[in-house]
C-alpha cells in the first residue's frame, strides 16, 4: 500500500466515519454509572479514548471501580486489546504466579527504545535477569545507601534549603513541582553518574542535560497514544514533527550519558577504593564495561528516580497544605526522632507515622499509575477474565487506592492513621500496617518489585523532615490540581506554593 493510497483512505473514508464515532460514542449509562465504552469495526473504542486523554487515568478507574470484578476490557484499535484491572489476585497473578508468561512485550519495548536501549525498564528474559542481579548487589550495599544519604543531604542543606528561605523572604510564588523535580534530578545524577548537573542553583538554570531529558521523557510517552504504531514510525523514518525533537534530544541525552561513562573510566583508572562512590562506578568496577548497556541502564535508574520521588512529593505537600492535622502529628515525630550525631538512616526509619503519611498520599495518587504487561500464551485470569496470546493487560495503581471493599467508605480521605496501629503495650507510640504489594502495587510486586523502594522512602522522608522543621509549604490555589501522566504522574500547570518561615 503506497502513501498516497493511505492517505486517501484516512482523509475521505477514515475521517468522516471517525467523527461520526466520536459525536456518538458514550462511556455512561443512563444511571451515569461509567461503562465500558462501545467498540467499533477497525477502531475500536479509539475515539472514546482520545475523547477522555486528557483524563484518561481517571476515566479508566471510574470503571474499573464499578466494573463487579474489578476488570475490564477495552479495544484499542485495529484488534489490539487491552485489560485493565484492580483486582489484587490479578495483580498477583500477572507479577508473580504466571510471571513468565507477562513480560514487557515488542509493542512497549519498541515504542521506548530510541529512548532506553535494551535497559532495565524496557527487557525481558535474560537481558532483564542479568541486570537485575547486578543492580540488585549494588542497591544492597551498605556503602551506596550511605552515600545516598549523604547527596540528599548535602542538595537538602546547600540548594534547596536556602531557596526556600529566599522566597519566604521576599513572600513570592513558586512551582514547587518544578523545585522538586529539579531537586531530585540533582540526586540521582550524583547518585548514578558522580555527576553535578547543578539544576537546583539558586538561578533555577535550563540546564542542557536534564530539559533533552525532559521532552525525550514527554515525546517517548507520546508514542502510544498513536492511533496505529505505523503513524510514529512513518514521521520517525521520514525524520519530521515530533520524532525529530525526540531523535535530537535521545541524542543528546545519550551522548552526554556515553562521554559521561567514558570519563568516569579514565577516573577509575586512578581510584583504588569504592567506598561511597556512584552507582556507574560501581558497574564499571564490576567487569561491566560494555557503553551501550552501561548507559541504558543509568539512563533506566535517572528515569526511576527523577520522576518517582518529585511526583510522590509534590503530591504529599499538596494533601499536607490541607490537613494541618496530619503536618502537626508529623512535626511532632521529626522532633521526636532527631537527634545530634545519628545518622539520616537511623534517624528516618524510625519515622513512622511519615511513613504512613507519604504511603497514603501514594496510594492516592502514584507516581506510576498504570503499567501494563503482554501475555506470550493464552490465560484465565483468576476472575475468569480470558486472555489471549498478544493481549496487553495494566494493573491500575490509581484504581487500586479507590476501592472501597478494600480502604473502607472513607478510601477518598486522606488519613495516615489507616496504615498504623498502637504499638503493643499502649502509650503513644505508633506501629506501622504494610498492605501486601498485590494491594498495593505503588512499588510493583513479585520479581519485579522496584530496587530502589528504601532508597526512595530515605530520600522522601529526608526531604520531607528537612523541610517541615523550618517550613510551612502553602498552596497557592484552593482547588485541587489535576492529575496528568506521561511516563509518571505529573500536577498539570505546576504546584504554586507559597513559603512561610516557621518561628
Amino acid at each position: 500500500m503506497d502513501l498516497t493510497f493511505t492517505s486517501t483512505l484516512i482523509f475521505f473514508v477514515l475521517v468522516p466515519l471517525s467523527l461520526f464515532i466520536f459525536t456518538k460514542s458514550k462511556t455512561t449509562s443512563k444511571n451515569n454509572s461509567p461503562k465500558p465504552p462501545k467498540s467499533y469495526p477497525i477502531f475500536g473504542s479509539f475515539f472514546t479514548i482520545v475523547k477522555n486523554k486528557d483524563r484518561f487515568v481517571q476515566w479508566s478507574s471510574e470503571i474499573i471501580t464499578n466494573s463487579p470484578n474489578l476488570t475490564f476490557s477495552i479495544h484499542r484499535s485495529l484488534g489490539r486489546w487491552i485489560v485493565f484491572t484492580a483486582n489484587p489476585a490479578n495483580v498477583q497473578h500477572l507479577l508473580k504466579d504466571n510471571f513468565h508468561n507477562y513480560e514487557k512485550g515488542d509493542f512497549f519495548k519498541v515504542t521506548l527504545r530510541d529512548f532506553l536501549g535494551d535497559g532495565i525498564f524496557n527487557s525481558d528474559g535474560q537481558t532483564w535477569k542479568f541486570q537485575r542481579q547486578v543492580a540488585s548487589h549494588e542497591f544492597n550495599t551498605k556503602s551506596l545507601r550511605k552515600f545516598v544519604a549523604n547527596v540528599v543531604d548535602s542538595e537538602l542543606s546547600e540548594r534547596l534549603i536556602p531557596i526556600l528561605r529566599k522566597v519566604a523572604a521576599e513572600k513570592t510564588v513558586i512551582d514547587f513541582q518544578d523545585i522538586l523535580q529539579r531537586f531530585a534530578f540533582d540526586n540521582v545524577c550524583k547518585i548514578a553518574f558522580g555527576y553535578d548537573p547543578g539544576y537546583l542553583s539558586p538561578s533555577l538554570p535550563k540546564e542542557k542535560f536534564a530539559v533533552a531529558f525532559e521532552v525525550a521523557v514527554k515525546l517517548s510517552s507520546e508514542r502510544f497514544t498513536s492511533f496505529i504504531p505505523l503513524m510514529w514510525k512513518i514521521k520517525k523514518g521520514m525524520n519530521i514533527g515530533s520524532e525529530k525533537q525526540l531523535k535530537v534530544a535521545i541524542g543528546e541525552v545519550r551522548n552526554f550519558a556515553k562521554e559521561l561513562i567514558r570519563e568516569k573510566k579514565r577516573e577509575l583508572e586512578h581510584k583504588s577504593s569504592l567506598e561511597s562512590v556512584d552507582l556507574l562506578s560501581r558497574f564499571l568496577s564490576s567487569g561491566h564495561s560494555d557503553e551501550d548497556f552501561i548507559t541504558d541502564i543509568v539512563i533506566s535508574f535517572i528515569l526511576a528516580g527523577r520522576d518517582t520521588t518529585s511526583a510522590a512529593l509534590t503530591w504529599f505537600f499538596w494533601l499536607l497544605s490541607d490537613h494541618k492535622e496530619v503536618e502537626t502529628e508529623i512535626l511532632r515525630e521529626i522532633n521526636g526522632t532527631a537527634s545530634e550525631g545519628a545518622s539520616a538512616y537511623d534517624e528516618v526509619k524510625d519515622m513512622v507515622y511519615t511513613h504512613a503519611s507519604i504511603c497514603e498520599s501514594m496510594r492516592l495518587y502514584p507516581p506510576v499509575p498504570t503499567d501494563s504487561k503482554e501475555a506470550m500464551g493464552d490465560d484465565v485470569l483468576p476472575d475468569g477474565t480470558v486472555v489471549k496470546k498478544g493481549m496487553r493487560v495494566a494493573y491500575h495503581p490509581y484504581a487500586m487506592g479507590r476501592v472501597e471493599k478494600v480502604w473502607g467508605k472513607d478510601w477518598v480521605d486522606f488519613r495516615p492513621t489507616r496504615w498504623l496501629e498502637r504499638a503493643e503495650g499502649g502509650g503513644e507510640k505508633w506501629s506501622f500496617v504494610s498492605r501486601d504489594n498485590f494491594t498495593y502495587p505503588v512499588f510493583q510486586a513479585g520479581p519485579r518489585i522496584c530496587l530502589g523502594k528504601e532508597m526512595a522512602f530515605l530520600q522522601m522522608k529526608r526531604v520531607i523532615a528537612g523541610v517541615l522543621q523550618q517550613f510551612r509549604v502553602v498552596a497557592a490555589a484552593k482547588t485541587e490540581p489535576e492529575f496528568v501522566t506521561d511516563l509518571t504522574a505529573k500536577m498539570k500547570g505546576g504546584f504554586p506554593v507559597r513559603i512561610e518561615e516557621r518561628n
